[in-house]
């Protein structure tokens, strides 16, 4: 049997589904419970041999919490965003995530690290361990003094983006809408503006996959690092705001960003229907759209695993493979699967974090 090509993701959910099963936690990394998208199992069968790993902070329910993804298995549709969520109350579950996230490392070291640099990355690759990056989707965790990102650091955190789509002291996010715009809201606070300039200092990379227009336009002018989106697609292709205009896709270009496909259906279909049900063309047409914009040195993939619903042909971690037969028989050649497996992701990350 052909070994699955190795790939880096620029975006999973799997911290989630540990902190909303604890108790289950074992059985769900290192088992083969079959649910979801990721184990460890099943991603070294998909050839996942890195990626990031996001912390984010569910909402606190009033009542029945909203299903996403029923939402958006229609359009058009407008999911109501969620309020702002103060610091005391993000802090603990993203503690808790980031626990989880060493867990992982610890009960399997020969399989998985934690990785700070670009070069540990690459070298935990190379010793046929996951290289893991611990990233945050949504600031919630970190209140406008910024102290707990230093913690953060600490611990591991090199990617950091500071939205998802409900408003932060720090800026603000776009819906989840059917069609619709990033063109929503006012940009960065001026706490916003000081969370981006001490990023980079830190050498923590900024993700823009959930931001506003005006916030995107606020980081592009502030930031000394490549732009990055790590889990959107075309909004020219598909009219969602969690996709990105023309002029954003130019802008990273032109920064040596990147950007990671993301394999929502939602944002997928040009009708913007969240069903699984599609197969290879929709994801095509981004991917060919994306690397015509930005150049194939500057797209990689960024799945969402275990955060949305895929195309049936993927159906998990193990169908990547299947993706990349298909992006071979479009015309792809070796070089350029190699450059969105993961070599544009691991170049990306020494543009950001240093070599």
């Amino acid at each position: 049997m052909t070994a699955p090509i190795p790939f880096f993701d620029g975006h999973n959910d799997f911290l989630l589904r540990l902190y909303n099963a604890p108790a289950e936690r074992e059985a769900l990394w290192l088992g083969a419970t079959g649910t979801g998208h990721l184990d460890l199992g099943r991603m070294r069968k998909g050839g996942f041999a890195g990626g990031f790993f996001a912390i984010w902070v569910p909402s606190p329910s009033k009542g029945a919490a909203l299903d996403y993804m029923s939402i958006m298995a229609k359009a058009p549709f407008e999911v109501p965003l969620p309020d702002l969520m103060r610091h005391d109350v993000a802090q603990p579950v993203a503690l808790a995530m980031a626990g989880h996230l060493h867990w992982m490392e610890r009960v399997a070291p020969d399989d998985f690290a934690i990785c700070r640099t670009a070069a540990a990355a690459r070298d935990a690759m190379a010793s046929g361990r996951i290289a893991a990056i611990m990233h945050m989707e949504g600031a919630e965790a970190i209140a406008a003094d910024l102290d707990a990102l230093y913690l953060f650091h600490a611990m591991g955190l090199r990617s950091l983006g500071p939205v998802w789509s409900r408003p932060t002291v720090f800026g603000h996010g776009v819906p989840f809408r059917f069609p619709g715009t990033p063109d929503i809201g006012p940009g960065l606070t001026e706490a916003g503006k000081d969370l981006i300039r001490l990023c980079n200092r830190l050498g923590i990379m900024i993700d823009l996959s959930h931001m506003n227009e005006a916030g995107f336009n606020d980081v592009a002018q502030l930031s000394t690092a490549p732009l990055v989106a790590t889990h959107s697609n075309a909004h020219a292709l598909t009219a969602s705001p969690r996709n990105l205009t023309d002029r954003q896709l130019d802008i990273i270009r032109d920064t040596g960003g990147m950007v990671g496909l993301n394999f929502s259906t939602s944002f997928l279909n040009p009708d913007g229907m969240g069903t699984s049900a599609i197969g290879w063309e929709a994801l095509l047409r981004h991917l060919d759209y994306l690397i015509d914009r930005l150049g194939e040195d500057h797209v990689g993939l960024g799945s969402d695993f275990d955060g949305c619903t895929v195309p049936d042909p993927i159906g998990d971690v193990t169908g990547v493979p299947k993706l990349f037969e298909a992006l071979s028989a479009h015309g792809y050649d070796a070089p350029l699967l190699a450059k969105l497996a993961r070599e544009n992701w691991l170049a990306c990350l020494e543009r950001s974090l240093g070599a």
